[in-house]
């Protein structure tokens, strides 16, 4: 067996996200796949890559030496593929690509700017790993990433990227079934919700250890699941968890969306882009906002939420682009 540019990108992104899960969805394929893809290097190599252990991924010795090889090679082509697209893109006009994590303001984001920037090839790009879009930034695959940081679990940004603060700190609210015990009160406390399960998805950078430390500095030891959020809500709709959500997340007939007291959960929202193009990435940004105070403003709770607190968010009149 050969090894391909590929195979290179593989063993990259097992050692960068140390976790043969978190890699394959980094590089879009199963897990089982990449696993099989795996087994198939070390097999040609004729010895392991990366030593498995419960915390993880680690490099071997063999491993690091041949990453150290690797990481120049990755980044050459990948670099190759950023000015080869680039130059297709100025052949082809203009172009905006916007890599971002999961949120409510995405679909009024790509309105506005659609209908500020006419004309312009806009793409957009989702992960669920803010660090992953952020590499891409700073590689040059994409203009700006919409993220978020969780409190107390700081990102990995690369050098050079500019940023823009969104919101300095969004509460996350918990989503739960309509009929638990806790959704009949407007605000829900922490230790209400110590008996049930929490679900957790523990490829969102920075997800799981922020509600570790939040339930840890409660003295709570819940019971935890680990999986998607699209697996979350129906498992919550019927009362087997619990989890945390953004507070812009729509209203569901089978579901509640509260508050925690003192709002312990929470996040920054940041937009970060490559220096230069100021006009361009200011209109993003005003865009952007724009989209949020929107997305803010049709979640009742979280309308609720910011009126009791005097945010600046919401008294801002909704306009979209002319």
């Amino acid at each position: 067996m050969e090894l391909e540019v590929r195979h290179l990108r593989a063993l990259c992104a097992i050692a960068d996200t140390g976790s043969l899960h978190k890699a394959a969805r980094q590089l879009g394929v199963s897990q089982p796949s990449l696993t099989t893809q795996l087994r198939r290097i070390e097999n040609s190599l004729g010895a392991e890559l990366f030593s498995r252990e419960r915390s993880g991924c680690r490099p071997t010795p063999l491993g690091r030496a041949v990453l150290s090889r690797a990481r120049p090679l990755v980044a050459e082509m990948a670099a190759l593929v950023v000015e080869a697209r680039a130059a297709a893109g100025r052949a082809g006009g203009p172009r905006l690509r916007i890599g971002s994590t999961a949120s409510r303001a995405l679909a009024g984001w790509l309105r506005r700017l659609r209908q500020r920037l006419p004309g312009t090839d806009i793409s957009l790009h989702v992960d669920v790993s803010a660090n992953a879009l952020l590499r891409m930034v700073a590689a040059g695959q994409l203009d700006v990433a919409f993220v978020h940081e969780v409190e107390g679990c700081p990102l990995q940004v690369p050098d050079g990227l500019s940023v823009r603060v969104l919101v300095e700190r969004e509460p996350q609210f918990i989503s739960m079934a309509r009929d638990h015990p806790a959704a009949a009160t407007p605000v829900v406390e922490l230790a209400d919700l110590a008996e049930d399960r929490w679900i957790v998805d523990p490829t969102v950078d920075g997800e799981w250890d922020g509600l570790r430390r939040v339930l840890g500095a409660a003295g709570l030891n819940p019971r935890v699941l680990h999986g998607d959020y699209h697996t979350a809500a129906s498992l919550i709709a019927v009362g087997e968890a619990v989890a945390p959500c953004q507070p812009t997340s729509g209203p569901r007939d089978d579901m509640a969306i509260r508050p925690l007291r003192g709002d312990p959960l929470a996040v920054r929202l940041l937009l970060f882009s490559l220096p230069g193009a100021y006009e361009l990435y200011e209109a993003v940004y005003a865009d952007l906002e724009g989209a949020y105070r929107e997305a803010a403003s049709r979640a009742a709770t979280y309308r609720h939420w910011l009126l009791r607190n005097n945010s600046p968010l919401l008294p801002a009149p909704v306009t979209c682009v002319p």
